[in-house]
């Protein structure tokens, strides 16, 4: 009789466990995007909202990089295309967003009105499925490049700090 009961015990232990492990969610940490075929990681806490392009006005005499400004619920943005910020792709005159693209918006706290253009969206991920990479000294780095991280199929992704991004002297002097 013992026995029967600590089998029904160790089989009601087994089945909760597995019953925790499969409604266990991973905490997402990153929004994942591709940049000119760069994988790059935003943290949650300073990306705001994602929004499908929308038509932006050229602000005249701006840094290459600077796309324009857009409307975005109502408020006014201006809109940075990442790749050409951090040099991985050259800017392209009167270049029109394409539809398979979206703007970031950084977050409230920021205190800046400004969406980044990104070629895609990649998910969210957490720091468990995106394990940290030992690097190798390759010189300099701006400080808003955080580490560097592989997910399980080798690709890496670079850590981006938007709070440090958008604090950069380059980044907040937009006129040419």
């Amino acid at each position: 009789m013992a026995n029967k009961t600590a089998l029904r015990e160790l089989q009601q232990r087994l089945a909760e466990r597995m019953q925790a492990a499969r409604e266990q969610t991973l905490i997402a940490t990153w929004l994942a995007v591709d940049c000119a075929g760069v994988g790059l990681l935003f943290p949650l806490r300073q990306a705001s909202e994602i929004f499908a392009p929308v038509p932006v006005k050229p602000v005249p005499y701006a840094k290459p990089w600077l796309v324009g400004v857009a409307n975005l619920r109502g408020g006014l943005f201006t809109v940075v295309d990442l790749a050409v910020y951090l040099g991985l792709r050259e800017p392209t005159p009167g270049r029109v967003i394409p539809s398979h693209s979206r703007l970031v918006s950084l977050g409230a706290d920021l205190n800046l009105n400004c969406a980044l253009v990104v070629d895609r969206l990649a998910g969210l991920r957490s720091d468990e499925q995106l394990p940290l990479v030992a690097e190798a000294a390759t010189g300099p780095r701006p400080r808003f490049a955080g580490a560097l991280r592989r997910d399980e199929a080798g690709r890496h992704w670079q850590e981006i700090n938007l709070e440090a991004l958008s604090r950069q002297e380059n980044f907040l002097h937009i006129v040419a």
